[in-house]
């Protein structure tokens, strides 16, 4: 009878559950579609135009496109329904034990388990030639887990986040003056794709539980900037690997799939979905092992929250499993046949104003930058309107990818690009307000969101592939995500400075007029 009843009660709470998913299931989708539509619009443009494609072709990167959408939609629910718990959970629970060994050891390993199963990560591996993608990934995660213990070290002892900052990039360059030049870019694409859905909400989470150990009026503003470190491990990572391996890479041309009917083109899908199944079981068991064997022990969370992120996982696993199936087989290879017709031709600087443009839209449509926008303008009080901020980042997007493209056309060093960006940006964090600081550096890869490391950067290594041959595509066609990460950094921080002048104007008028009105006595105030 106990049996029966607890049966019943744990379907009925799965049931109430998936039906309390069903709006945002919705709101998802429409998210999604914002994020993929315009890439889909300016392909069908290029397709019918300069860069014409067989049907087949086409229609295979139309269902590689639904599938990513689909899969953006469970991910992104299911990444709110159980990676932000989980991460909250966590979190407070080491806000409890107050213990420093704990905090430290904790997250650890949970930058090194989370960041295995970042999306936008796995896809970038798949197109790095010369490393393993199992190499790059431990690599990425171990810098993370590293670096998120140096950030919660800097909350508990109140360093500033700009001398760690400006300290550890100046590491950065020198180190890469020991690196092949060929690992530059991959480096820094490296820091680009950590700051995802599935890393965010638990590097967040625990800069708030961490924070809280400390009773200090900073501590709040100081739970910013995990993520701004966070992003610098992978690149150090990525650097110190590259000693390790070939300077050359033994690239492999993408293979574009020729279907004779749409029997193929399905057949093409079901064959790649088995392989990704695996791979993101793979990728997912790590951090759900560790979830609920720290729920067992220490949290021991009630049952309807738990079958609430349970649920949640669902989602996610399914979410990944569309979205790396849709990206590899029908996404990526289109994106790198347009590029490669496109710098094939004699007016290859078209480049330029085509990557500009899906630079404007992109991010435009990308869900986390409204949240950023939304969270400036809260933060101003209104005075850097949240139109404002989407249009200095959309500008500010549209530049670094014409920067890259001008990179793919000349065969100009990454360097020339990063290191003028980040002085720059570094030099901003003495003028403006240290949370602007903060924030921006936090949301370095915002705006490198999915689309990005799925479409432009095979978009890239096509064209680059076509001008000066597959030996230039590691070192000039990478660092795409890069550039469009350094972008935030400064426009965000430029905001921060106008911001810091206007409020002070405004304190300075205010103060005058408040000397004026001291200034008449009592009498010669006329009563009407």
């Amino acid at each position: 009878m106990f049996c029966t009843l607890r049966k019943y009660f744990l379907e009925r709470s799965v049931d109430i559950i998936l039906k309390a998913s069903i709006p945002k299931l919705r709101e998802k989708l429409l998210e999604a579609l914002q994020a993929v539509l315009p890439i889909v619009a300016i392909v069908l443009v290029l397709c019918f135009s300069i860069a014409p494609v067989s049907p087949s072709i086409l229609l295979c990167f139309l269902l590689g496109a639904a599938m990513i959408i689909v899969g953006i939609m469970f991910f992104t629910l299911g990444a709110e329904m159980s990676m932000s718990p989980m991460g909250e959970r966590v979190g407070a629970m080491l806000t409890k034990s107050r213990s420093v060994p704990l905090i430290i050891g904790v997250g650890f390993l949970l930058g090194f388990l989370i960041t295995i199963s970042e999306p936008d990560l796995q896809v970038l591996a798949n197109q790095v030639p010369n490393i393993p993608n199992a190499a790059l990934i431990g690599t990425v995660a171990l810098g993370v887990g590293i670096f998120l213990i140096i950030a919660m070290l800097r909350i508990l002892f109140g360093i500033s986040l700009n001398i760690l900052l400006i300290g550890f990039y100046i590491v950065v360059f020198l180190m890469a003056m020991f690196v092949p030049k060929n690992f530059w870019a991959v480096a820094f694409d490296s820091g680009g794709v950590t700051t995802g859905p599935m890393t965010v909400p638990f590097i967040m989470a625990l800069g708030v539980g961490v924070s809280a150990i400390r009773s200090d009026r900073h501590a709040g503003n100081d739970s910013f900037g995990l993520v701004a470190l966070c992003s610098i491990g992978p690149i150090l990572a990525v650097l110190v690997l590259g000693l390790l391996y070939p300077s050359e890479a033994a690239y492999t041309p993408v293979e574009i799939p020729e279907m004779e009917n749409s029997q193929e083109m399905i057949m093409l899908f079901v064959h790649g979905l088995p392989h990704y199944a695996k791979e993101v079981a793979i990728a997912l068991a790590p951090i759900v092992a560790f979830f609920f064997l720290f729920n067992a022990f220490y949290i021991k969370m009630p049952k309807k929250p738990l079958i609430s992120i349970s649920v949640g996982l669902l989602f996610t696993y399914l979410g990944l499993l569309l979205f790396l199936t849709g990206v590899n087989v029908g996404f990526m290879p289109v994106g790198n046949y347009i590029g490669k017709m496109i710098g094939s031709k004699e007016f290859n600087w078209i480049l330029l104003p085509i990557a500009m443009l899906i630079g404007y839209f992109i991010v435009k449509a990308e869900p986390a930058v409204h949240v950023l926008n939304k969270q400036v303008e809260d933060l101003t009080a209104g005075s850097i309107p949240a139109r404002a901020m989407e249009l200095s980042l959309s500008i500010g997007v549209a530049s670094s990818l014409g920067l890259a493209m001008i990179r793919v056309l000349t065969g100009i060093s990454v360097m020339y690009f990063l290191i003028p960006g980040y002085v720059l940006a570094l030099g901003l964090s003495f003028f403006a307000p240290k949370i602007f600081t903060s924030i921006a550096f936090d949301s370095g890869g915002v705006a490198s969101g999915p689309m990005t490391a799925t479409f432009l950067l095979p978009f890239a290594m096509g064209a680059c592939e076509a001008i000066g041959g597959p030996e230039r595509i590691v070192s000039d066609a990478f660092g795409v995500v890069a550039m469009v990460a350094m972008t935030p950094l400064i426009t965000i921080q430029l905001l921060g400075v106008e911001y810091k002048f206007r409020t002070r104007k405004e304190r300075e008028a205010r103060a005058r007029v408040q000397a004026k009105l001291e200034a008449y006595a009592d009498d010669d105030i006329i009563e009407l």
